[in-house]
């Protein structure tokens, strides 16, 4: 509804449903829900999607592949043009994909435990119009998870730019951005700017770092790492009420609202923090 909404340029309540409300796309949707939750699916990964190409025949005319809503919902997605004309990927499948899924290349390492696949009716001269489905579990330890860094050396940046991007890096997903001083080529003073985002982000994050900076390409590892199950909690405290980060290990106010604190009381931020962590051992 939201993709409709965007690229017919009405409000969410005025959306009409053409070919995503008929029988068979209920069915998927549901259909879909319903499987995994009998699998006890808690991770969906995608290869990356077929674009297509050519045009579709809906209840609007001729659109091109992919169709405006269907571009939309692939937004954020890995994509590819590695096929033949036809609509490769539907409203319905992106849908499902967006919300529930993540694109990746390679695949995650699992142990494979069973495997499906379904035919649809329609024939493609350059591949299969098969979808496959692996099920298994992660190799991964619990807690863990793949996190991607991303990087870029940066010579011909000011100082602000590099704050600035670092700033909204942060506000736009990112998990972690630090910078380093580093000596590059023809003796040059620059700074490695790296960040770690989760796989799905990639794309959009790298994008902005390119914007923002002039940099010409950043580059990519992925990684694993063990984090401890945690959640905030709203307390009242004598500075009134603040979020705690509470993990498996401990415990600490949140910066922010410390921050918010000390700001509106004129005093020391790790005063407020000093005071907070002394009142909450027992």
């Amino acid at each position: 509804a939201e993709a409709e909404a965007l690229v017919h340029g009405v409000a969410i309540e005025e959306v009409h449903f053409h070919e995503v409300g008929a029988v068979d796309s209920i069915v998927d949707i549901v259909g879909t829900a319903i499987c995994l939750d009998y699998l006890g699916v808690v991770e969906m990964y995608a290869a990356p999607l077929p674009l297509g190409s050519g045009f579709v025949e809906t209840a609007h005319g001729r659109l091109p592949v992919p169709a405006p809503a269907t571009a939309e919902l692939l937004k954020g997605l890995t994509v590819h043009a590695e096929c033949g004309p036809g609509e490769r990927v539907t409203p319905t499948g992106a849908a499902i994909l967006a919300v529930l899924a993540t694109t990746c290349a390679p695949r995650p390492a699992i142990t494979l435990t069973k495997s499906g696949s379904g035919a649809g009716s329609k024939d493609f001269n350059d591949c299969p119009n098969i979808l496959r489905v692996f099920l298994g579990t992660s190799e991964a330890a619990a807690g863990s998870e793949d996190v991607l860094e991303v990087s870029c050396n940066l010579d011909d940046v000011t100082p602000e730019v590099i704050g600035y991007t670092q700033e909204l890096l942060l506000e736009s997903g990112a998990l972690d951005v630090w910078l380093v001083s580093v000596q590059m080529k023809k003796g040059r003073p620059g700074v490695l700017l790296t960040f770690l985002c989760a796989p799905r982000d990639l794309e959009r994050l790298a994008a902005l770092v390119m914007a923002e900076t002039g940099t010409l390409g950043v580059r990519y590892a992925q990684q694993r790492r063990i984090v401890q199950s945690r959640r905030v909690e709203q307390r009242s405290t004598q500075f009134g009420p603040l979020r705690f980060k509470v993990g498996e290990y401990g415990e600490k106010p949140e910066y922010e609202d410390c921050r918010r604190i000390a700001r509106e009381r004129g005093i020391p931020c790790r005063d407020v923090m000093q005071q907070l962590l002394r009142k909450e051992k027992p």
